[in-house]
């Protein structure tokens, strides 16, 4: 079976295609829906942008609802394939896409949960074996010479093929017979495990499936549907917290969808009524998402950054945040220091929210090791997109708005007046920065009897 949410040539004029968009969905509005009625099958469509053919009816969505979650269910290989196609255009839009068959899940019951069906049978089969049960342990007639259960003959060596003991002088001579040892009947794989083709075509089928529910998060429609379903949120924290075994690019299509998810996440979903599949927690959702942020793939640090900023947005999923702030600051300010823009405006952005949230977030910063002097570089440098300086420049102003930090940040009382004479955008943020350091009568008191007694 091939791939079919690989990545997909572009047009040399345009931009490369995204992962999972069909061919020339990139090119522009006109291209885009040329290239999606060629997808459905619209025979007005121009040659030119047809690829290979998904054979979709444009009213696929009206009239097979009930087939394609059937076709999901039943578990057979041309009808997954059919029903993975069909969603893969189904759930693909673009901001200028006016496609009429872009279809949200509200529109079909039991889609999610079928789904999700094709990504658990693959985790079952690629779950390694020390994590399974182990075999259960048999007891009855133990002791007797006969047990039932070919306890005796464990010991015994049989082969496969079918050749008699009159025969096998002659069958030796002429082939090596496979051979096994009798305790393969209780392996726990059992008689009809998968071949690795068998395993390959299930991986396959995962990862289309994550990056449709990818596309579907992209939908503002389906934001309450998806943040609501437990069983999916279960799914996509599980499989970030199994990174190191998971496909890279199912890993990478769930976490995108929880950034896409993050502005209306509640984490106390898992703590809730609803029914669970998965025994996954609000500190295990926190701890899943902490190993992605302190990963080494820069696209997978660089989307928790964000993810971090978006959740701590939502006041309830502060108290599962907080615990883990002095980590999170830690590795913020190693990102600032990465040469890498876009690991910079993550951080940049996680730390704009997380600064906000109380004073105590505020005190850890600018009492974290070199934050102070990074977050100066960004701006002295700067940063090229104007957006990330304008924040960091932000963050600083709110660190002097706590009497506690205005010590750690006197340090660069020269800094701040050469970014005020030098940089024109942001004066006006670094001259209240300095009039809160340096311009107040409470700070010019305060110095004054620390330093020579009370001059005042």
């Amino acid at each position: 079976m091939q791939k079919q949410t690989g990545k997909s040539g572009g047009s040399g004029g345009g931009t490369p295609a995204k992962r999972g968009r069909p061919f020339g969905s990139t090119t522009g509005s006109g291209a885009a829906a040329a290239a999606a009625a060629a997808a459905v099958g619209d025979p007005g469509a121009p040659a030119a942008l047809v690829g290979p053919s998904l054979q979709v009816l444009s009213a696929l969505s009206d009239q097979n609802n009930k087939r394609i979650v059937l076709a999901l269910q039943s578990g057979l290989k041309s009808e997954i394939l059919w029903a993975l196609n069909a969603l893969t255009v189904l759930s693909f839009k673009e901001k200028d896409d006016f496609r009429r068959d872009t279809t949200p899940l509200a529109k079909v019951p039991g889609l999610l949960d079928a789904l999700l069906q094709v990504i658990d049978e693959w985790r079952d089969i690629a779950m390694p074996k020390d994590h399974l049960k182990p075999p259960r342990v048999r007891t009855l007639g133990a002791n007797t010479t006969l047990s039932g259960f070919g306890q005796e003959n464990m010991e015994k060596v049989y082969s496969d093929t079918g050749t008699t003991s009159n025969d096998q002088s002659k069958t030796e001579e002429s082939s090596v017979t496979k051979k096994r040892s009798a305790s393969f009947w209780f392996d726990e794989d059992g008689l009809f495990n998968n071949d690795d083709e068998g395993r390959a075509e299930r991986q396959q089928c995962a990862i289309a499936v994550s990056n449709i529910i990818r596309n579907f998060s992209f939908m503002p429609e389906n934001e309450t549907i998806m943040v609501q379903h437990r069983h999916c949120l279960e799914t996509v924290f599980q499989c970030l917290e199994d990174q190191n075994r998971e496909d890279d690019e199912l890993v990478t299509n769930m976490l995108e969808t929880l950034v896409n998810l993050a502005p209306v996440l509640d984490l106390r979903i898992f703590s809730s009524s609803k029914p669970s599949f998965i025994k996954m927690t609000e500190k295990g959702a926190v701890h899943a998402i902490m190993g992605m942020l302190s990963s080494s793939v820069k696209p997978w640090h660089c989307a928790a950054a964000e993810l971090i900023g978006r959740l701590i947005i939502n006041p309830d999923n502060e108290s599962f945040l907080l615990p883990v702030i002095p980590q999170i600051y830690k590795r913020l300010v190693d990102l600032l220091s990465m040469p890498a823009y876009d690991a910079q405006a993550a951080a940049v952005s996680a730390l704009y929210n997380v600064a906000e949230v109380n004073m105590d977030c505020r005190l850890k910063l600018a009492s974290e090791r070199w934050a102070v002097d990074r977050l100066l570089k960004i701006v002295k440098t700067p940063h090229p997109v104007p957006e990330v300086c304008r924040k960091t420049s932000m963050i600083l102003e709110s660190l002097v708005s706590e009497p506690q930090n205005r010590m750690h940040l006197l340090v660069h009382e020269n800094t701040f007046a050469e970014i005020l004479t030098t940089e024109g955008k942001y004066s006006d943020t670094f001259a209240r920065i300095l009039y809160e350091l340096t311009a107040r009568p409470s700070n010019k008191g305060t110095s004054g009897q620390a330093i020579w007694g009370n001059i005042n």
